[in-house]
């Protein structure tokens, strides 16, 4: 099984929209700031802004010609400071979870853009924050973490280069 990534056309927003409602859903376990609408859907209000703002990139994982999830890349010219990239969203699809795709993902984002990252976990999210220290003692990379009060939550912020 070979995984790959896939920028997320304009075109393809529709099915990011989908993607994110189910990624919102599955962080509302973690966190008090998030509600489903009124319409039954957990809306990102931002999305129309990754097509419009420079260093805001979508990517699809894909599994063959299958979409299993996203990552959101946060990098230059929105990045300012001495990060390169920023990893702000990472979601796989359940069905798809603890077979090794979504480091197989992540690995070849580090392979394709090599730097300075950073990556954010709300604390309360166990499951993410064993699997971002699973990719980086899996690729030996050596992190500096943090905690940081965003939006009133508590989260874990590893920088690290590769």
């Amino acid at each position: 099984m070979t995984v790959k990534l896939q920028e997320v056309l304009e075109s393809e927003k529709s099915i990011l929209r989908n993607f994110f409602s189910l990624y919102l859903h599955e962080l509302s376990n973690f966190t008090t700031n998030l509600d489903i609408a009124e319409d039954g859907v957990f809306h990102f209000e931002e999305l129309d802004k990754f097509w419009e703002v420079d260093g805001l990139s979508p990517y699809f994982i894909m599994l063959d010609d299958k979409i299993i999830g996203f990552i959101l890349l946060l990098e230059r010219p929105f990045l300012k400071k001495s990060n390169d990239y920023g990893i702000n969203d990472l979601f796989i699809l359940n069905k798809y979870k603890g077979k090794g795709l979504a480091v197989q993902a992540v690995r070849k984002l580090f392979e394709d853009k090599p730097g300075q990252y950073f990556v954010m976990q709300v604390v309360e999210n166990k499951r993410a924050v064993a699997f971002w220290k699973k990719v980086y003692n899996g690729l030996n990379i050596e992190t500096q973490e943090r905690q940081d009060l965003i939006d009133d939550e508590l989260f874990l912020i590893q920088t690290f280069k590769v």
